[in-house]
């Protein structure tokens, strides 16, 4: 399988790395093309220009890049921490920039088009608010954005997310635990070609 893994977090090192790692080792075990971007590391610019917003729009060649990259994949495992109930400003600008009309999704007569069917993604996030705390407080607002707004709205139903609080609390153990978490989730959705 051809796979896109990205990560939106500013700090090389951060448990949000680890977790990426830890997936792209995974993947590559088990055979898997990885292609990974780590948008601060690359200096991914999130403005989306209004000349870039029509279909046919000239794309900058990162954009254009990330999207054939996004088009040519089997699956996705996107990595991010949980800011006020959303993602980085650089990976909702990713979203605006690179899943693009007329390649990741269509307006037909019906409605919207999904042009990602038969892909799988799985988002890994984390926060420092305690699980249940933030599920009184806010619901889960990155499960329906990823879910619904981002996934289903190009064509993906099959969709897992996790998420690993509190960051803030956790102490080493817990952390290997949680990487042992993530080796199994990885290979359970991506798992090697028979």
């Amino acid at each position: 399988m051809n796979l896109f893994v990205l990560i939106g977090h500013q700090k090389t090192g951060s448990f949000c790395h680890a977790i990426a790692a830890t997936a792209i080792e995974v993947l590559r075990s088990a055979g898997h093309q990885v292609v990974y971007h780590d948008l601060y590391q690359e200096g991914f610019d999130p403005v989306l220009p209004h000349e870039e917003i029509p279909k046919d729009a000239e794309l900058d060649p990162v954009v254009r890049q990330h999207l054939d990259e996004v088009v040519a994949a089997d699956g996705y495992i996107i990595v991010h921490p949980n800011w006020w109930g959303q993602p980085p400003a650089i990976l909702k600008g990713w979203i605006d920039r690179v899943l693009r009309q007329g390649h990741c999704y269509e307006f037909g007569p019906e409605g919207v088009v999904g042009l990602l069917q038969g892909r799988r993604a799985l988002v890994l996030t984390t926060s420092n608010t305690p699980r249940d705390a933030e599920l009184a407080l806010f619901g889960d607002p990155l499960e329906n954005l990823w879910k619904a707004c981002v996934f289903n709205f190009c064509g993906i139903d099959d969709f897992l997310r996790r998420n690993f609080e509190s960051i803030i609390l956790s102490t080493p153990e817990q952390r290997e635990d949680w990487l042992a978490e993530v080796r199994q989730l990885v290979g359970g959705r991506f798992p090697a070609a028979g």
